[in-house]
């Protein structure tokens, strides 16, 4: 049997190759040899059928070829590509050095990466960096410097075990369920993890507490994935009960932000395992419910695992075929803009040619609406976590213009968060609106106004804090200020897990009414927030620019 299949294949091989070069199969020549590779191009356009039989022959009687079975390495599969790219760094003194930058960003679809008071990081091709500068003012020629000069093997640093064959492979790794004392004990914290171990992960943190955690499913995404979240607190079941206090802390809506997801996941257990050991948390944990959401964009997020480590929106479709995915903390409801940036589809900020177009967001702003309505549920807080450049972020994030009406109380438990971090840890977080975030510069100029790196509008910190009233409501950009951008290594896991975990407990303390704070009433805070919510900043300057406005609050606060 084996030898008629071998003689059949060899005949298969040579009609094949005889008929895809236009030559008699009785009159084959030595020539052949010499032109296989353009042979065997030519068999797969012209005889993809008899190809495919042929192959298919050869793979039964001789097995299959070792290079199919084995993956190129994965460092030569990121050298191509991300081939020539590095990241920059543009130090901005004045306004108008951040709206030039920022139109040549947008002109040149460039992806911003980090964008603060003092400078702007940006990812291109080499080719791109000549262009880019042409748009540019003189003084930024000579105040940039290259932060990553090669993209391709700080990637490969990044990813889990030193360049995992499992980022191309769609085979889950083996999950990591390992329960120890402490996070930093815990192989789980050790490394980034996937998509299905996180999942596992979680429900067996339902299994091994479900006195107060309980595994829930947010929504299905677009590509019909599940939104997993945890949530935890001591149910409440009297009748009579008060509307359940909870704070919702979620990461992951930018797929390539890993610090996020694992941040969330330390918070969570930080929080379960410290349950009826610290007096704190235990107290939190019976006023209040804790919802952990740690991956909110779960396509994007596969996606960076297997495809693309830099992927930063949803898997959505758009109307262009060839620019997927939507921005997801743009697709919110609450001040959606719909920007001549946003509008177009291949933009890194691209939120959807309408409010809520993003499957994910509906599903997190549904299942948030039901819990007020259906569940007893009052939301207090969001706590949004990104990367990177270490800033503690309070709303709103779709103008400087208005002020939100409990402005001194963000300020002051935002700069109680900053504190607590730097005591943990010795790093600093800055503190400021999410507004100065995300808009680079106001400046007329030109006889038109500098465009925005990225619009703030339809900001999940935005949505929570209006719609939902969750009054006490941040974006936190964690690790780090630059080095290594969203490819943070995960030495840093642990650390960056400790210090949010010491600001959150100040978070919490600061809700129980403790620091001398006197706890507001719901009453007394929705009357104010209805009353002031659209009232503009009083200024005694007219359309102030961003840096006067940057000034403005920085002494103010």
């Amino acid at each position: 049997m084996r030898l008629a299949l071998l003689a059949a294949s060899l005949l298969l091989l040579q009609a094949s190759s005889a008929h895809a070069a236009g030559i008699d199969t009785h009159r084959a020549v030595p020539e052949l040899q010499n032109n296989e590779n353009n042979n065997n191009d030519a068999n797969k356009r012209l005889f993809p059928f008899l190809s495919k039989l042929r192959d298919k022959a050869i793979e039964t009687v001789f097995g299959r070829h070792p290079s199919k079975n084995t993956p190129p390495p994965v460092i030569s599969q990121l050298r191509a590509q991300y081939l020539n790219q590095l990241v920059l760094r543009f130090n901005v003194t004045t306004s108008h050095e951040e709206g030039a930058l920022a139109d040549a960003a947008a002109r040149l679809f460039l992806d911003v990466w980090a964008f603060t008071d003092d400078y702007v990081d940006i990812r291109l091709h080499a080719d791109e960096v000549r262009p880019l500068l042409s748009l540019l003012p003189k003084t930024l020629h000579a105040s940039h410097s290259i932060l990553i000069p090669d993209l391709a093997a700080a990637v490969y640093k990044s990813l889990p075990i030193g360049g995992n064959p499992a980022y191309y492979d769609p085979k889950p790794a083996p999950p990591v369920l390992k329960v120890a004392s402490s996070p930093g004990d815990n192989l789980f914290f050790q490394d980034y993890q996937s998509l299905p171990v996180v999942m596992r992960w979680m429900r067996l943190l339902e299994a091994m507490f479900p006195s107060y955690v309980k595994y829930i499913n947010i929504g299905k995404s677009y590509e019909g994935r599940d939104i997993p979240a945890l949530r935890v607190g001591i149910p409440n079941t009297a009748p009579d009960a008060p509307r359940r206090k909870t704070i919702m802390i979620m990461g992951g809506s930018h797929a390539r932000e890993w610090i996020s997801t694992s941040t969330v996941n330390y918070l969570a257990w930080s929080f379960i395992t410290s349950y009826g050991k610290e007096r704190m948390i235990t107290k939190l944990l019976d006023e209040f419910d804790l919802v952990f959401l740690p991956i909110a964009n779960p396509d994007g997020f596969e996606y960076t695992w297997h495809i693309d480590r830099l992927w930063r929106k949803t898997r959505q479709q758009t109307n262009l075929q060839f620019c997927r995915g939507l921005d997801l903390d743009r697709a919110y409801g609450y001040e959606w803009d719909g920007s001549q940036v946003q509008r177009d589809p291949c933009s890194e900020s691209y939120g959807g040619e309408k409010p809520f177009q993003a499957v994910e967001a509906v599903h997190i702003a549904d299942w948030a609406r039901n819990q007020t309505w259906n569940n007893n549920v009052r939301f207090v807080g969001l706590i949004d976590l990104h990367s990177y450049s270490q800033q503690i972020l309070y709303p709103y994030s779709y103008t400087c213009s208005v002020d939100p009406p409990n402005l001194e109380n963000l300020e002051e438990l935002a700069a109680g968060i900053a504190k607590s971090i730097r005591l943990s840890n010795g790093e600093s977080y800055t503190v400021a609106s999410a507004c100065e975030g995300a808009v680079s510069a106001r400046e007329f100029s030109g006889g038109r106004y500098w465009s925005r790196i990225e619009s703030g509008g339809g900001s999940a910190v935005d949505w929570f804090y209006h719609e939902m009233r969750a009054h006490y409501s941040y974006q936190l950009k964690l690790r780090d200020t630059g080095s290594y951008g969203f490819l943070l290594p995960k030495e840093h896991i642990v650390p960056t897990g400790e210090e949010i975990f010491n600001a959150m407990k100040y978070y919490g303390d600061y809700l129980l009414g403790n620091n001398g704070i006197e706890s507001i009433t719901e009453a007394e805070e929705d009357d104010k927030v209805d009353m002031y919510e659209n009232q503009p900043v009083q200024d005694s300057e007219q359309n102030p620019t961003v840096g006067q406005e940057l000034r403005r609050r920085r002494l103010r606060s």
